[in-house]
């Protein structure tokens, strides 16, 4: 769970930037009133017609999973008859990736704004606690015992114990709890990881907690880590790897 996500981002969402327009039809019942019904019949006739289909699902349920469900469909059909028919397109391929960008940006910024507050209060009241340092990135950790040996590079790999846990106690990860360290690279992990790696000589354990920039900023990690997590690690660097 230290290890930094990146994000793909599917051209398939051009619409995913644009506003919603319910596409329905109207029809009159036999009493002259107005209903309405879908504007595309129900029915796959041929392998076509399912492969078609099969794509809208595909389509509809990344953006599903993404809470992105206002998409405005005659305008995905539009941008796909567009392309094949090599029409005037209303955007350009660097448009759209960037409308795309920004939208997911947004998005996730916004489902992360509460749990980012949380975090930056209990920074601001954790920095005054007795032992607490705090780096010019705005890292803060302390000291629970100092070790004697060589600090570790940028570039090197270490052996190390770690107990990860939300502000509010709960554990998302623990070499700990496993009964086993692990090996990994500095300049592999999560800054806040990398930035006290490069801080701590070997036999330190120190107290990590890392601002939600220096962690997993708005993505999801794991089932616990919510976008806009702060972090908490009890550190302990057993060895520099050779």
């Amino acid at each position: 769970m230290i290890v930094s996500k990146k994000i793909v981002v599917s051209m398939l969402s051009l619409s995913a930037c644009l506003p919603v327009v319910a596409q329905v039809k109207k029809t009159t019942t036999a009493g002259g009133g107005a209903r309405t019904a879908s504007a595309i019949p129900a029915s796959l006739k041929t392998t076509q017609d399912s492969l078609s289909y099969a794509i809208g699902l595909s389509v509809a349920n990344f953006y599903k999973q993404q809470n992105i469900t206002n998409i405005n469909t005659s305008l995905v059909v539009k941008a796909i008859n567009d392309v094949n028919k090599k029409g005037k397109l209303l955007l350009d391929e660097q448009q759209a990736n960037q409308c795309i960008v920004n939208y997911m940006q947004k998005a996730k910024a916004e489902k992360s704004a509460g749990t980012r507050k949380a975090g930056e209060e209990f920074l601001a009241a954790n920095k005054n606690k007795p032992g607490i340092m705090t780096t010019a990135s705005g890292l803060q950790y302390q000291v629970l015992k100092e070790g004697t040996g060589p600090k570790p590079g940028l570039t090197d790999k270490v052996k190390v114990h770690y107990h990860g846990t939300l502000i509010d106690g709960r554990v998302f990860d623990s070499s700990v709890d496993r009964g086993q360290p692990i090996e990994l690279s500095v300049n592999g992990v999560i800054p806040g990881w990398t930035e006290a790696l490069q801080l701590m000589p070997v036999g330190s354990k120190w107290k990590l907690f890392i601002p939600s920039n220096l962690a997993y900023g708005d993505q999801q990690a794991g089932a616990l880590i919510a976008p806009g997590s702060t972090l908490i690690f009890d550190v302990e660097l057993l060895d520099i790897v050779k």
